[in-house]
């Protein structure tokens, strides 16, 4: 899966609006190759940041080139996008890289975070348990998007809830990280998620 090109027709969002109260992180979690820079391409409304470098042989001492195939460039520190909800809410989105060497930038990328939005391959969904152990590790709430792949099996939800062993409260969405509709839905779903989880909070 390529990565989502940004469109200059966002241009006229560059700037915040001044009705925006209240901004939140949110981190963009996922294994090499499952979508991550694409989803964050497809739904900032600035132009994104990109550390993207091009994969030479040499990486697969470390990385599972197999595991993406079409892949020619990665992540070697982080994505960043803005999403703006509504005139007042406004989503500060960090795609952290997905290999195990990178695991260190975790702990800087996580800080200050409210949530994270875990991207999941429904083809090789045992690379997602390390991401989800490090989320909660972090102590963030999270949510699951699984994402959609042309080569990938049609997603039973529930029988994949069962095979991520999620809690019930944890939500679980399907979307195609390729277009920005669907992306925002499974964004607006964490968000909600967080929302009911604050207000069942504790004063």
């Amino acid at each position: 899966m390529g990565s989502a090109p940004w469109s200059s027709e966002r241009h006229e969002t560059a700037y915040l609006d001044a009705a925006v109260e209240r901004s939140v992180k949110i981190l963009i979690a996922g294994n090499f190759g499952v979508g991550k820079t694409t989803l964050v391409g497809a739904i900032s409304e600035i132009e994104p940041l990109r550390t993207e470098e091009i994969m030479t042989q040499a990486g697969a001492v470390v990385d599972d080139l197999a595991a993406a195939s079409s892949k020619n460039t990665t992540t070697v520190a982080m994505d960043f996008g803005r999403l703006s909800l509504n005139r007042s809410l406004v989503l500060y989105l960090f795609g952290a890289p997905g290999q195990q060497r990178f695991h260190p930038l975790w702990r800087d990328l996580a800080y200050g975070a409210l949530g994270a939005l875990v991207l999941a391959d429904p083809r090789r969904l045992e690379a997602c348990f390390p991401v989800m152990d490090m989320v909660e590790e972090h102590g963030l709430p999270y949510a699951v998007a699984v994402n959609r792949f042309d080569d990938a099996p049609e997603v039973d939800l529930a029988a994949l809830r069962g095979a991520l062993d999620l809690l019930e409260e944890t939500p679980l969405v399907v979307c195609d990280a390729r277009h920005r509709p669907s992306a925002a839905q499974a964004l607006i779903t964490l968000v909600q998620y967080l929302l009911t989880r604050a207000t069942k909070e504790p004063a």
